[in-house]
C-alpha cells in the first residue's frame, strides 16, 4: 500500500502560506532532501490553487531544474477540486467527490508514495478524514504572525510518532511524524 505524504514549507508559527519566506534559506542541503523526496514518491496530490500555480511554473522550467522538473511534469497529479472542469498540466486528473474513497483508491494501487505539496485546504481535509500517512514538515527560522496554518482551528486533537528529524546548515529542520496508533 503506498503511503500519503504531506511535505510542507512551514514558519515557526506554523504558517504555510505563500512560501516567498523560503528564498532566502535555500542550501544544496534542501535541495538533496526534497529531491530524494520527490524521487521516492510517483504521484502528486494537489489542491486547486497549488495545482494552478504549479501548471503555470513547472513547465516552463525544465531547462533550470533538470531531472526535478522531469519528475513533477511527468508524474501522475491527482487534482482536488469542485469548480476545476479539467486539468490539463501533463498527466493530471481531478478528482472532484468522494475524497475517502478516490484516495484509498490511490493508495491502493501499486506505485511509490504519494506527495502533497502546499495545498492547505486539502491538507486538512486530509487530516480530520485520518488519510496522512505521514507529515514531512520543512521549519524555516521565521515568525510571520499570521497566514494560513498547516494545523488551523476546528482540528481534532491527535498525537503523532516522532520519525525523523533533520538540520540543515540555513537553520531550516526538517521534522517528519507519523500519526500515533491509539
Amino acid at each position: 500500500m503506498r503511503n500519503l505524504i504531506v511535505s510542507e514549507f512551514l514558519t515557526v508559527d506554523g504558517v504555510m502560506e505563500d512560501p516567498q519566506w523560503t528564498f532566502q534559506y535555500s542550501s544544496d542541503e534542501q535541495d538533496q532532501f526534497k529531491f530524494a523526496e520527490l524521487k521516492a514518491a510517483d504521484a502528486l496530490l494537489l489542491g486547486r490553487v497549488t495545482y494552478e500555480g504549479f501548471a503555470a511554473a513547472w513547465p516552463n522550467m525544465l531547462e533550470q531544474t533538470g531531472e526535478y522538473g522531469e519528475m513533477m511534469n511527468g508524474y501522475a497529479k491527482h487534482v482536488v477540486s469542485t469548480t476545476l472542469t479539467e486539468a490539463g498540466w501533463n498527466n493530471s486528473s481531478l478528482i472532484k467527490n468522494n475524497l475517502v474513497e478516490e484516495i484509498t483508491k490511490l493508495k491502493e494501487q501499486p506505485g511509490r508514495d504519494i506527495l502533497v505539496f502546499g495545498s492547505c485546504t486539502l491538507v486538512q481535509s486530509l487530516i480530520s478524514l485520518g488519510l496522512v500517512d505521514e507529515y514531512r514538515l520543512m521549519v524555516f527560522p521565521v515568525v510571520l504572525g499570521k497566514g494560513k496554518r498547516l494545523f488551523g482551528d476546528g482540528l481534532e486533537k491527535q498525537g503523532f510518532e516522532l520519525v525523523q528529524t533533520k538540520r540543515f546548515s540555513s537553520g531550516v529542520a526538517v521534522v517528519c511524524y507519523r500519526p500515533a496508533k491509539n
